[in-house]
């Protein structure tokens, strides 16, 4: 098994573990199928969710540098309950982007924000 990942957002090999590996495969995903541009990624930064710092997973930013999209990883044995949507959703919180998408790329929710309340979408939305 391997021990390293090369992440080409943050250019540099980080440890291989199975939430690594799902964030490194939905980062291809997203460049090589969805034309998100690679530039537009921001992975594992953190951001204050109350009076708490967490570290969010992926944030893709739009054409104006603002939050687009957050991303919330989970290992593939890990269940998308409501539990992992509300940590998601709390951490959107703060960054107010229009979209939250949850993975274990066994399974994907993506929800959209309209005016503070989530609908849940069927595809991933086009970057804007």
């Amino acid at each position: 098994m391997r021990d390293k990942i090369f992440d080409i957002i943050r250019r540099r090999y980080v440890a291989f573990t199975p939430e690594e590996e799902v964030r490194q495969n939905t980062i291809q995903i997203l460049i090589n199928d969805f034309s998100y541009p690679k530039t537009r990624f921001s992975v594992e930064g953190q951001i204050n969710v109350g009076n708490t710092i967490r570290r969010y997973d992926i944030v893709v930013m739009n054409k104006d540098r603002k939050p687009f999209m957050l991303i919330e990883c989970k290992a593939k044995d890990v269940k998308l309950d409501e539990n992992v949507i509300s940590q998601a959703t709390s951490y959107n919180i703060t960054l107010n982007a229009p979209y939250v998408l949850i993975t274990n790329n066994l399974t994907t929710v993506i929800l959209h924000k309209i005016n503070n309340e989530y609908f849940q979408e069927q595809e991933i939305p086009q970057i804007t």
